[in-house]
């Protein structure tokens, strides 16, 4: 008897902690370059080119601004940006990028996209405009 109370406790038990787990469903999604193409034509976005203003010099993707992700005002900077409007990040592989994603989540951005691959995925693309310093 003891035995089928305890089955009976804790298959419920198990059912919550399961539901409990991290099921959050984040503001963040990773996008190919394919992807990033489709929503550049199709949805209203503003598009953030984490490296140093160095980098960002050298090439980078037309329209983008540029918010330097080591940059000791960083969170001050995001903070400037339409948290309403869906967001698109990139750096040179994806490592800041995917950092500064997470800040933004936690500053209250709705929609984030994250480049996949960075710019060195992007480069290989060849509908992708970019402006190259002369």
């Amino acid at each position: 008897m003891k035995r089928f109370f305890y089955i009976c406790f804790l298959i419920p038990v198990l059912c919550f902690l399961v539901s409990c787990m991290d099921t959050k469903n984040t503001g963040i999604k990773l996008v190919t370059a394919e992807e990033m193409i489709s929503i550049l034509e199709s949805e209203d976005v503003q598009v953030i080119d984490v490296r140093t203003p160095e980098e960002y010099g050298e090439v980078h993707i037309s329209n983008a601004q540029n918010i330097d992700y080591f940059s000791p005002t960083f969170e001050e900077d995001i903070t400037k940006l339409d948290k309403e409007k869906p967001v698109i990040l990139y750096c040179k592989g994806g490592t800041r990028s995917a950092k500064c994603a997470k800040k933004m989540e936690e500053a209250g951005f709705e929609k984030i996209y994250d480049l996949e691959g960075g710019l060195s995925r992007w480069q290989h693309s060849e509908e992708l405009e970019l402006e190259v310093k002369s």
